[in-house]
């Protein structure tokens, strides 16, 4: 039966109604299915679809705090038993996983009930979704924009009312340039708060982080309760978990001193609805009695981006590779977008020491970092470097990587560098410009402090919620 309402809760707010027995989690389900059915070919947000074994998840015996609550999985990293993860290339034979990533386990025993994978850029690389393999995710606040990248076809699925959260991870901004572009909560956890167990040790050499983009603060801190942790094996650990980042980002923070950036880490002035976004949010947090000021860490963007396309570009050039031999395939320029091939031939020339290099002077933002957050709290800046661009805007075939990633860094000025850090970072829907774009800002946490995000997140959707806004979501 249809759920008019359906859209109307989040995550918690469904598992609610099956705990009260007030709908069925097979109802859900479906509800959910005829929502994608109708929506998708109108967003091209789910890729992969395994409607038949999430059918049969619903008709079983619920438990866990999203109990009966349908989800969507990202194509990229999660592998997923019967699913395949072929993260947006061609080059990635459609074969299903025989088993689940530990984190894929967690979300099932929270009672997430995986409907499918989601749309991604080809291998993750860029801050929009428009593979060549997949073809573009659409946004649902105006489908000729962008939805972001690379957790883009998550954000879509979540903000047109799919699914109420995504899985989604992020080595550069990839769970919260998704959620700017889509008017989402989008949380990167602290380096090492998931495991990336069985299968690999770390994600990115610990520039990727995994978790959700939802459409409330507590489904995120939900999610986080439900599937953090390291394993045995694991290369590191994060600083100890809060017991329950549920019950805490219900508490109110005490007074933050929070630093505000209007310009973007290089000096140059943020597009006009980036910089309103940011003092709107800036505002908020003083009307809500915490100090805010004006200031900057001091990194230099230009000096390190290079340093941190080292790490991408070899982590790509051996993921590549180790497929390659995985599939007896030979890696060649058709079987890839151009972006990718010059990434990867870049990746392939760089000596060790060259990358051992560029990951010690990578770490050094770290210590100015934990330097900064003596005497802030929390660091607030846009999100973005504009509202979500046009679909097309990006070359994705440009194969010199200084070329193709200058406009990419420009659209993504700050979102990299917690990645190159490990900070817990945050995006948050306070902010909608004139075309009816939402334009995200994010909040910069202390190392291991994901509490003070939430709490504030928490603080600031109480201030001002943001849920209404989806009903005005209509995709065309």
């Amino acid at each position: 039966m249809a759920f008019a309402e359906y859209a109307d809760y989040d995550g918690l707010g469904l598992a609610g109604l099956v705990a009260k027995k007030k709908i069925k989690a097979s109802e859900l389900v479906e509800e959910a299915i005829r929502r994608a059915e109708a929506l998708n070919p109108k967003l091209n947000a789910i890729v992969f679809k395994d409607y038949d074994n999430a059918r049969a998840a619903a008709k079983g015996k619920q438990k866990g705090v999203f109990a009966g609550v349908p989800f969507l999985i990202k194509d990229i990293a999660a592998l997923t038993k019967g699913m395949p993860t072929r993260q947006g290339s061609r080059f990635m034979p459609d074969i299903p996983s025989d088993h689940d990533m530990i984190l894929v386990e967690r979300y099932r025993a929270s009672g997430l009930i995986p409907l499918g994978k989601t749309n991604v850029p080809e291998f993750g690389l860029v801050p929009t979704t428009e593979s060549k393999l997949y073809g573009p995710a659409r946004n649902p606040w105006n489908p000729e924009h962008s939805t972001g990248g690379s957790s883009g076809g998550s954000a879509a699925a979540v903000a047109a009312g799919i699914v109420p959260l995504a899985h989604a991870n992020d080595g550069g901004g990839s769970i919260r340039i998704p959620a700017s572009c889509c008017g989402l909560v989008g949380l990167k956890p602290t380096r090492a708060r998931m495991t990336y167990g069985p299968d690999m040790s770390e994600g990115l050499d610990g520039l990727a982080s995994d978790h959700v983009v939802s459409r409330s603060v507590r489904d995120t801190a939900a999610a986080l309760d439900a599937t953090q942790g390291s394993v045995a094996g694991d290369p590191y650990w994060a600083p100890p978990a809060e017991k329950s980042y549920l019950e805490a980002m219900k508490r109110k923070p005490k007074k933050l001193r929070i630093a505000v950036s209007t310009k973007k880490l290089d000096g140059r002035d943020q597009h006009p609805d980036c910089l309103a976004a940011v003092k709107h949010a800036a505002r908020l947090c003083e009307k809500l009695g915490h100090e805010v000021e004006e200031a900057a860490p001091a990194l230099d963007q230009t000096a390190m981006m290079p340093g941190f396309m080292i790490l991408w570009s070899c982590g790509l050039a051996a993921g590549i590779d180790g497929l390659g031999k995985l599939t007896g395939q030979i890696p060649s320029r058709q079987l890839f977008e151009g972006l990718t091939w010059g990434l990867y031939q870049m990746g392939k020339s760089i000596p060790a020491s060259d990358y051992l290099q560029a990951k010690m002077m990578l770490d050094g933002a770290a210590r100015i970092m934990a330097k900064f957050h003596e005497t802030y709290d929390v660091w607030l800046t846009a999100t973005l470097g504009g509202p979500p661009v046009k679909l097309g805007t990006f070359d994705m075939e440009e194969e010199d990587p200084a070329k193709a990633f200058a406009p990419l860094i420009d659209y993504v000025p700050f979102t990299a560098m917690q990645n190159v850090t490990g900070q817990p970072s945050i995006n948050l829907p306070l902010y909608w410009n004139r075309e009816g774009l939402p334009v995200g800002t994010q909040f910069v946490g202390r190392y291991g402090d994901e509490t003070t995000l939430l709490k504030l997140a928490g603080q600031l959707e109480k201030a001002q919620p943001w849920a209404q806004r989806y009903k005005q979501v209509k995709v065309q």
